[in-house]
């Protein structure tokens, strides 16, 4: 059994980089989302608000575990309090800040700062079976097992190697 197993669950997700925000959608819901990837952890400290109402706040382990398919390791999340948010906020972390827009199955984030530009559509699954089932409608290429588009490693990531690792996939970076 791996640490962690006994209360976390499988986190199945495929994971697609887009050339632009897809015309064609209409998203469902739209969420401002913050987040804190706390340093030399795995856990990552998430604000997150819908429209105008209020803020939720989770914290959130992901122990990586790679398996065949979309399987990504196990993750374990927990609801907080805007308090127990505030005391976890004043642990070192890095930032990240994107905006998540719905469209089943996907929430296409739309990443702001110094990823401005990089879109990611990424779909979660119950099961192995559904995620190979999956076939996307609008996305450009698949980046499920390249652990560089994952929010721990984006976080760490300059402009500059975000560039690099998109023109790998044919997609160039706007300026800012």
């Amino acid at each position: 059994m791996l640490p962690g197993q006994k209360y976390g669950r499988v986190e199945r997700e495929r994971r697609f980089l887009l050339d632009e925000f897809p015309n064609s959608v209409n998203a469902v819901r739209v969420r401002r989302i913050s987040d804190r990837y706390i340093d030399d952890t795995i856990l990552r400290l998430r604000e997150q608000s819908e429209d105008g109402g209020p803020a939720m706040f989770k914290l959130t382990q992901k122990v990586p575990s790679r398996a065949s398919g979309a399987q990504q390791g196990l993750i374990t999340t927990i609801y907080l309090t805007g308090d127990e948010f505030c005391v976890f906020a004043q642990l070192s972390a890095k930032k990240l800040s994107k905006t998540r827009y719905s469209v089943p199955p996907f929430g296409i984030d739309v990443f702001e700062g110094e990823l401005e530009g990089l879109l990611l559509a990424e779909a979660e699954f119950d099961s192995a079976a559904e995620a190979d089932a999956l076939t996307p409608p609008f996305c450009f290429q698949e980046v499920s097992a390249d652990a560089r588009f994952t929010g721990g490693r984006l976080v760490r990531a300059s402009r500059r190697d975000i560039q690099t690792w998109l023109l790998e996939y044919g997609i160039r970076l706007r300026p800012l």
